[in-house]
């Protein structure tokens, strides 16, 4: 019974369904190109306009990399719908700047915290963004600069590039006829 059972979650590992998940064209490979050009280029720019030194680039978090190949990439994906980017990338900065807060040491227990937290949080808000989990360790590991902002991180830089992002996705997605975004908003 043991064997069949090991069997059986054994087998579950070699995957299925299609292997590739939708086809190939050059029009959503260029909505991709400018969507990602376009969206991190913005959130950059304002980053240039408003980071008080070089090396605080708060804007340019990676977690929005994440999102920007979400959004742009596979913006039909439930991940890349603006209920999941928001929600998702709001929770864990709240979550990642609760658990600096109230265990800021070991960085590694705290981060384990974070991310796990956001996770359930995400999964029963119905917001699971995969970016998220990333926005949640940078509140928690980030400089003493995204230390200092507290909940205003919430706000700037994360709700900021967020709707950036967003808007760009809105623009840009709907110029290919292959394209239509969203899907839905909640």
């Amino acid at each position: 019974m043991l064997l069949l059972k090991l069997n059986n979650y054994l087998q579950k590992m070699k995957g299925g369904g299609n292997r590739s998940p939708h086809p190939i064209h050059w029009r959503n490979a260029l909505c991709s190109w400018i969507g990602g050009f376009l969206g991190i280029a913005l959130v950059g720019w304002l980053d240039s306009r408003m980071s008080l030194t070089t090396q605080d680039h708060l804007l340019l978090i990676g977690s929005f990399g994440a999102t920007a190949v979400l959004l742009y990439g596979s913006p039909s994906a439930p991940f890349s719908q603006p209920r999941y980017v928001l929600g998702g990338h709001l929770i864990c900065a709240l979550v990642g700047v609760s658990f600096y807060k109230l265990l800021p040491d070991p960085l590694w227990l705290s981060s384990a915290l974070t991310v796990a937290t956001a996770i359930v949080l995400m999964y029963l808000t119905r917001t699971t963004h995969p970016p998220g989990g990333g926005t949640a360790l940078i509140a928690v590991a980030g400089s003493e600069r995204v230390h200092e902002l507290g909940y205003w991180f919430v706000l700037d830089p994360i709700l900021l590039g967020v709707v950036l992002l967003l808007v760009v996705a809105l623009f840009i997605n709907n110029l290919s006829p292959l394209r239509r975004y969203p899907n839905y908003w909640f």
